[in-house]
């Protein structure tokens, strides 16, 4: 390596020990939520105060710690040396806990992840009663549940220094301790830092920072598309933002675009920030001027809809509870920096949220329709219809009513084919297996448990008759048909029955196949006798070999079951057919029909506007108030909570919830009211974290007992009043703050013995760019952005079958080679572009109040040597090549990179470089090659990926 390269990299490389910060807070939420509760449920009743079976107490950190007869039960970090570990996944044969039925996957899944990140359990005592509730250790009095009061900024004594009321207030605490302000920083700093903080790019020149000039700079950089692009990413890390469910089978959320363009418009125009809370909670049940609004409102809801979600959750209650459980805690943590989440099974151990309180803000929440229903196999969110403008709408809705219409036909002709293969046959008395379409299992060769009935009463029937509970056994009563499938796809499964009255009206059936269960129901009551009937119970796709079969049962039926048969019809067009053997001249009339439909359906389909959707919430058609789920068990219930908000944060009146809504709306209003005390404060602290680097509040989503206190409490009420007093405009509330003396201060001001951490703002912090402004830097220096405005980033995303396993292939291959913004780079929830991995991007599965900052090898190595960042240092240094010296190469490489002038003494290192590398004779390429290892030698120093 050349001496001046070596030198080059001395200064860049520093490989300094790994920070993790809020690993602990992780943590702690982690085991709030997922192994007290189970712990709880499924151990302390043997490991617990009253019973200690082996002598084994799993009540409190120690009790595991200690360990009963056999030993310590945790060995934190190592699952597989960890005793519990052994015994709860059933590996010892001897001994198996709990001992009646082994723990359910997603508990064994929480309690291995618990165990291998380190076992944090914040039990430090042993309980001495069975009362599990705690009583809270703040109250109402707390600061923060107070309404903001706006208070005249102090008097200082440098009435110069000051521009507007942040500085006196900041001015004010400084000179109460006897500190001073920094210097301001130079031109070039100051415009870097503007425009990195304002658009999240590389400013396009320096520019004069007197007063008036840089009012008007700020205007422009507001009113920019860069703002409200780079302002998206912070409210996409608010909303945990994403475009897969993550866990389990991670299904691609195809329209999650819509929510991320609906947070872009919504910035640009200035929406009003309470406006924006109203209608992420609750657009779908507000009224809109025109379709364009009402487009806007619904999708905002996909706020509530885009969580990490386990779809294929097989405890639908379970993951009904679970999805009410995150929404809450992301409208916590993101509006009102509370983490009511722990209160989901016990009073909040540190703040007054009792357990009451959450269950009635849950009752809103389980009045919400998250998902289509909570019976597939795989569970699927909601997807709704976005209305056109005008005519477009008309034509639209004409559209549909065709498609309807031929769809509808078309059904009713595979109706009419399905119907015991042909209508022809509905005229015979007895029917054989052979004569219908598909796989046919007669009743006499299934599997039944509990006494069945023959019978040949009401013909037509399949075969030899059909068979019947005779209405007694309730749920005691099975009959299981297993089919022999030629063709390895999908298909109908229908049961063939004898319809009438007395006839059950919910029939339980279990449908076994290859991508799992499902349970559904069914009716056979008609209000004639009309002998042989068949109903679909859905399309589901089926192996070969395999485990395939589906069980009827009478459990909680009322009425007579009957069952005659089961068909399994194939349901794929390059399946090959498997048609009756008996084929009228009307069936093949039918069919002929069907294939001129289907014909046009195409065609129309094709025709004209295409009907946009996007992921929402709806309202529950029954709403309800929701039962306390003692210690957060689904299954064991208390008394009924009436739907409400958080006690402690209402002040004054609070909106009524109507019996027949579930209060979405009202929570909304509630929580953008002037007289709540939280939201405008938590907001404002936000915008205050993503400006000067670390909020007033630096425990940016708590702002409970166990957050930090606010350093300067009367800036932040001041600013909270002038929020909501201007409107809750985003954009006013950012000006204010960059156009502050405080802001303009320099980051290199002396660290003082009595701020050491500058919670007082002697000077500016000095901060890492996140990994969204670096790639963006590096795309915007080489001259490669792709400028496209909004619109959707993943072409492959689109209506995937849920129960494709293969569905995930689009997340885990996906190759991350586009040039748009990164506020537009793909944000699947298990994987994520090679540069977030490393520069921290953070975990997108809850809201984000602030980024981890750590400095690790990988970070070096990642931009020396990935294929991504040498193609674009190529690109940049095409500029370089077209200078007329070394000198003047250099000094564009500088500006472009570092937004600077070189100093000689850089200009001289780098010719000393360039002059090694480039020999007379070298290729365009090799001179190419040479400026691009100087601009990423660049990238990677400190000065580049900090913002002074």
């Amino acid at each position: 390596m050349p001496k001046v390269v070596h030198r080059l990299a001395c200064w860049i490389l520093p490989l300094l020990p790994a920070f993790a910060q809020g690993a602990a807070a992780g943590s702690a939420e982690f085991f709030e939520k997922r192994i007290r509760p189970l712990l709880i449920e499924h151990c302390t009743e043997c490991h617990g105060v009253d019973k200690q079976k082996g002598s084994l107490r799993l009540d409190h950190r120690a009790g595991w710690q200690t360990g009963g007869d056999s030993g310590p039960s945790i060995i934190p970090g190592k699952v597989e040396e960890s005793l519990l570990w052994k015994v709860v996944s059933y590996e010892d044969r001897d001994l198996k806990m709990p001992p009646k039925k082994k723990l359910p996957a997603a508990a064994l899944e929480d309690l291995k992840t618990w165990i291998a990140s380190g076992a944090h359990d914040p039990r430090n005592d042993a309980p001495e009663t069975k009362n599990n509730s705690s009583n809270p250790k703040a109250d109402g009095s707390f600061w923060s549940f107070q309404l903001p009061v706006a208070k005249p900024p102090a008097s200082v004594q440098q009435n110069i220094w000051p521009r507007n009321a942040i500085d006196h207030f900041i001015l004010a605490r400084l000179e109460a301790e006897k500190l001073q302000p920094a210097k301001d920083a130079d031109a070039a700093t100051f415009a870097r830092r503007l425009s990195f903080d304002l658009t999240g790019l590389p400013p396009k020149d320096s520019f004069s920072t007197a007063p008036e000039q840089l009012e008007f700079l700020v205007d422009s950089l507001l009113a920019s598309p860069a703002f409200a692009e780079r302002w998206t990413s912070h409210f996409m890390d608010m909303t945990r933002f994403a475009e897969s469910s993550g866990g389990g089978r991670s299904l691609p959320f195809k329209d999650a675009w819509r929510f991320r363009d609906y947070l872009l418009e919504a910035i640009q125009a200035n929406l009003p920030v309470d406006h924006m809370i109203k209608q992420m909670l609750a657009g779908d049940l507000l009224p809109a001027k025109n379709a364009g609004e009402r487009r806007q409102n619904l999708t905002a809801t996909g706020f509530l809809a885009l969580g990490p979600t386990n779809y294929e959750e097989q405890d639908k209650q379970m993951l009904r509870m679970d999805i009410v459980d995150e929404q809450l805690d992301t409208i916590g943590k993101s509006f009102m920096g509370m983490t009511i989440g722990c209160a989901r099974c016990h009073d909040h151990k540190f703040d007054p949220i009792p357990t009451r309180d959450y269950y009635a803000l849950a009752g809103i929440m389980r009045s919400t329709r998250t998902l289509k229903n909570y019976t597939d196999n795989v569970a699927h969110w909601i997807d709704s219809p976005l209305p056109f403008e005008g005519d477009e709408e008309t034509t639209m809705q004409v559209k549909e009513k065709q498609v309807g219409q031929l769809t509808q036909e078309i059904a009713n002709l595979k109706d009419a084919l399905r119907d015991v293969g042909g209508l022809s046959l509905r005229k015979r008395k007895t029917l054989t297996p052979a004569d219908l379409p598909g796989v046919v299992v007669d009743d006499t060769e299934a599997q039944k448990v509990g006494e069945w009935k023959s019978s040949r009463r009401y013909p037509p029937f399949i075969g030899g008759g059909y068979v019947h509970d005779d209405n007694l056994g309730r749920g005691e009563k099975t009959i299981s048909f297993t089919p022999k499938i030629p063709v390895a796809g999908k298909y109908e499964v229908r049961v063939a029955f004898s319809g009438g009255p007395g006839r059950a009206e919910r029939i339980p059936a279990t449908i076994f196949h290859a991508d799992g269960e499902e349970l559904v129901y069914f009716k056979q009551a008609t209000e004639s006798f009309e002998g042989l009937q068949f109903i679909s119970l859905g399309t589901f796709r089926f192996e070969t070999t395999g485990q395939n079969f589906v069980m009827l049962s009478n459990a909680g039926a009322e009425g007579y079951v009957t069952v005659d048969a089961l068909q399994f019809i194939p349901a794929e067009a390059d399946m090959p057919a498997m048609p009756s053997p008996i084929a009228s001249q009307e069936e093949k009339e039918l069919k002929g029909r069907m294939a001129e439909l289907q014909k046009q359906l195409k065609a129309l389909q094709k025709e004209g506007p295409t009907r946009q959707e996007a992921m929402t919430v709806t309202e529950d058609e029954k709403p309800e108030d929701a039962r306390i789920h003692v210690r957060g068990n689904i299954r064991n219930l208390g008394v009924p909570v009436p739907r409400g908000f958080i006690q402690v944060a209402v002040k004054g009146q609070v909106p009524m919830i109507p019996a027949q809504q579930s209060g979405r709306l009202q929570l909304a209003e509630w929580l953008t009211s002037r007289q709540h005390p939280l939201t405008a404060r938590v907001f404002v602290n936000r915008v205050w974290h993503w400006i000067f680097g670390a909020g007033l509040v630096r425990s940016t989503d708590n702002f409970g007992v166990t957050g930090e206190l606010p350093s300067h409490p009367e800036l932040l009420d001041h600013l909270a009043v002038r929020f909501m007093e201007d409107g809750w405009s985003l954009k006013r509330l950012v000006k204010e703050m960059v156009m502050s003396h405080t802001y303009r201060m320099s980051s290199e001001g002396e660290i003082s013995t009595i701020d050491p951490d500058n919670r007082l703002l002697s000077r500016m912090n000095r901060k890492r760019m996140d990994a969204e402004c670096l790639r963006d830097a590096m795309l915007a220096t080489a001259d490669s952005m792709d400028n496209r405005w909004a619109g959707p980033n993943v072409g492959d995303a689109k209506a995937v079958d849920s129960n494709d396993t293969k569905v995930q292939n689009l997340e885990y291959g996906y190759p991350f080679n586009d040039t748009r913004r990164s506020v537009y780079t793909a944000a699947f929830r298990n994987v994520r572009h090679p540069l977030f991995e490393v520069f921290d991007f953070a975990d997108i599965n809850q809201p984000i109040a602030q980024r981890t900052t750590s400095t690790v090898a990988t970070q070096a190595l990642y931009l020396m040597n990935h294929p991504q960042v040498i193609e674009l240092a190529r690109s940049a240094s095409e500029s370089c090549l077209k200078t007329t010296s070394l000198e003047e190469g250099v000094q564009k490489a500088y500006r472009n990179s570092l937004n600077r002038l070189a100093t000689p003494q850089e200009i001289s290192i780098a010719k000393d470089y360039l002059e090694a590398s480039i020999s007379g004779n070298a290729t365009r390429d090799e001179r190419r090659d040479a400026w691009a290892r100087l601009i990423q030698t660049l990238w990677a120093t400190p000065e580049f990926r900090f913002l002074r």
